[in-house]
């Protein structure tokens, strides 16, 4: 047999949302992804960089240095406190392998983003999960969690709720180690952590630019946080992670707040109006921060409606027994939610 480590070959790998084969017409709403394409100006910095294609055969900037500094300019902290990723994935990987030895503790919501136990699992890592109760807050956190990292996703994904800085700040006051904040969807909240960055020591933000910046197909990530955790993540990080395109990709990207914040805004829009209109419908649909909604069908028989969309090309997340929907453009929420009528 091969000498493959026994909880490599026991664990059960992260299966992400189905991608349909390119060309095929369907319908996504089943991995968060924007609507909308990326800043123009992110286009083009991506074809000025590859020009002729001379500059391919040359590494990139190992530190991604304009990404820091245009992060760090925006997010109003020093470059030393910034850090680009291969995604934000990268980020979650690297603080385990830096905080935690087999056998160590980490923490999570249950639910939330699962791959953060993917990752544990395979550096052997116990996990954790303490669910919510019915005000939003963590049950049966102790008074003094010990492990190594808790890990925050805020909003909430899959049901889109918020932790208010004055809860994330009580929460890192119990961390014995670092409590890392998952923005990865921050930028369609009212509310964001940032402003704790000088007030907690322990605090570490984790931002994407997959959702919010139409990025996805890049695999862009960032973190913000104390110096020595940036220094860690920069010794563990491969070398060239993030390549030229994706480099100034980041920067443009991060420059037009513009582009942004009117993408941003339609997609709040559609969001609020696809809540009116489920609940319409009777289902029940949480309040959402984030660029998709939870809801249960009238008979919470989610697994139903899933099917009946799939057959019509439209692809949602069944999670935790309700259906995660992100939102679309207007055009394809509204062939969305002719479906869940038809459906009933």
């Amino acid at each position: 047999m091969l000498p493959i480590r026994e909880n490599i070959r026991t664990m059960a790998a992260y299966v992400p949302g189905f991608q349909p084969p390119d060309g095929e017409e369907w319908i996504k709403l089943n991995t968060n992804e924007n609507p909308f394409p990326p800043s123009p100006d992110v286009v083009a910095a991506i074809r000025a960089e590859l020009g002729d294609g001379t500059t391919l055969n040359k590494y990139p900037d190992p530190p991604s240095s304009a990404g820091r500094l245009t992060a760090a300019a925006l997010y109003g902290v020093d470059p030393s406190r910034v850090i680009l990723a291969n995604g934000s994935d990268e980020i979650i990987n690297n603080l385990i392998r830096a905080f935690c030895d087999a056998g160590d503790e980490i923490g999570m919501v249950q639910p939330s983003y699962s791959y953060y136990a993917t990752l544990a699992d395979i550096q052997s890592v116990r996990i954790s999960r303490f669910e919510l109760d019915n005000e939003g807050k963590i049950a049966g956190l102790p008074e003094r969690f010990g492990g190594k990292i808790f890990f925050l996703t805020s909003p909430n994904a899959p049901l889109g709720i918020t932790f208010t800085n004055d809860y994330i700040a009580e929460l890192a006051d119990r961390c014995d180690g670092i409590l890392v904040v998952d923005e990865a969807y921050a930028d369609f909240a009212e509310e964001n952590a940032l402003k704790l960055l000088d007030q907690q020591s322990n605090l570490v933000i984790s931002r994407t630019l997959s959702k919010s910046y139409a990025l996805a197909g890049m695999r862009l990530g960032l973190a913000i946080g104390p110096v020595a955790v940036i220094e860690a993540l920069d010794k563990i990080r491969d070398h060239y992670n993030i390549d030229r395109l994706a480099q100034v990709a980041a920067t443009a990207a991060l420059k037009d707040q513009d582009y942004l914040r009117h993408c941003v805004e339609k997609i709040c829009a559609t969001r609020e109006w696809f809540s009116t209109a489920l609940r319409e419908l009777n289902y029940l649909v949480i309040p959402s921060q984030g660029n998709f909604v939870f809801v249960l069908p009238p008979d919470r028989d989610s697994p139903r409606v899933y099917d009946e969309l799939f057959k019509r090309k439209i692809l949602v997340r069944f999670i935790v027994d309700g259906l995660r929907i992100s939102i679309g453009s207007r055009s394809e929420m509204e062939i969305c939610l002719a479906a869940l009528k038809e459906i009933g």
